[in-house]
């Protein structure tokens, strides 16, 4: 998914870099927007699955501190590393979409020139 965030938002910076006509505009902002709504319903999904999973992660903890045992230790441990990776992965959908929005607010504006 990385690397297409990544494709994406090159492809649409080199191509607004050209100073294309006002309809390439559209159409790229268009199909932009409709890769924004994408990305956003990812980042839902991917917010609902990290909550629980850290909900997850704090009742294996109270499990843990209550009954210790080596395989609840390792359960709470193993849901600590997974609810970090999702922290981080849901952080990196964020600021995409937020940078996302920056170039669509971009797109308008020269949309609205002259």
């Amino acid at each position: 998914m990385t690397a297409y965030i990544r494709r994406h938002e090159k492809d649409i910076l080199r191509k607004l870099a050209t100073n294309p006509p006002k309809e390439a505009i559209g159409e790229l902002l268009t199909y932009h927007n409709k890769q924004i709504a994408w990305l956003q319903h990812e980042r839902l999904a991917h917010l609902i699955t990290m909550l629980f999973v850290c909900l997850f992660f704090l009742l294996a903890l109270g499990f843990t501190l209550d009954h210790f045992s080596l395989p609840a230790l390792i359960l709470t441990v193993l849901l600590l590393v997974l609810s970090t990776a999702y922290v981080f992965h849901y952080y990196r959908l964020e600021n995409t979409v937020r940078r996302w929005y920056s170039i669509s607010n971009r797109m308008r504006s020269k949309l609205q020139e002259g």
